[in-house]
């Protein structure tokens, strides 16, 4: 997504019902939707290379090893990068308005959200901002969780169950609770070599 495909808001009300993105990507979008419905979201749950070729054609960088559930809701699939060997879980939302990536051999667990996008809350024409998602490698964003638009979630940390991720969260470091806090650090590894 360039930033050209989001429409300036004080030209086209979003109240009355104008568009926020350009019609190139919401027709992306809705093929994207469309094929992963038909091809992807019912598959069986080892058809992991068929759902990632799927999410490939339609520009998303996957990685190899990666796994990817057929009930995953990816927004936008050119935004989204996943390293090698990762696994987004059952029911993930990644709602990537913004570039999101997620790095190898990270885990993001069942129905966590990750949130690329807001709206100027002083714009009184409420502007639609695409904010960076990024996750470090080995991270694990646990079940529920949610991070927020412009979060960085750095290498081997763990944003616990159903913890709201609403600022930076710093390598090696367990955080959980809402808004997430820092409960402790975590024992750093090198998996690559194991």
């Amino acid at each position: 997504m360039t930033e050209r495909d989001i429409l300036d808001a004080a030209k086209g009300n979003i109240f009355d019902g104008a568009p926020s993105f350009s019609l190139r990507h919401r027709l992306h979008r809705a093929a994207f939707g469309v094929v992963w419905t038909l091809a992807a979201r019912w598959t069986p749950p080892p058809l992991h290379g068929w759902r990632t070729l799927v999410l490939r054609a339609f520009g998303a960088r996957i990685g190899p090893g990666a796994r990817v559930y057929g009930s995953v809701r990816v927004w936008y699939p050119p935004n989204l990068e996943v390293g090698a060997r990762a696994v987004i879980g059952p029911g993930a939302i990644l709602y990537s308005m913004g570039p999101m990536r997620i790095g190898a051999r990270t885990i993001v667990s069942q129905r966590a959200h990750l949130c690329g996008g807001t709206h100027a809350i002083d714009d009184p024409n409420f502007q639609l901002l695409a904010r960076p998602i990024e996750i470090g490698n080995d991270a694990w964003i646990a079940a529920e969780s949610f991070v927020a638009p412009g979060v960085s979630v750095g290498e081997g940390a763990v944003l616990g169950a159903r913890a709201v991720a609403v600022r930076d969260v710093a390598p090696w470091t367990v955080h959980g609770g809402n808004p997430a806090r820092k409960l402790r650090d975590r024992q750093r590894f090198d998996r690559e070599s194991a």
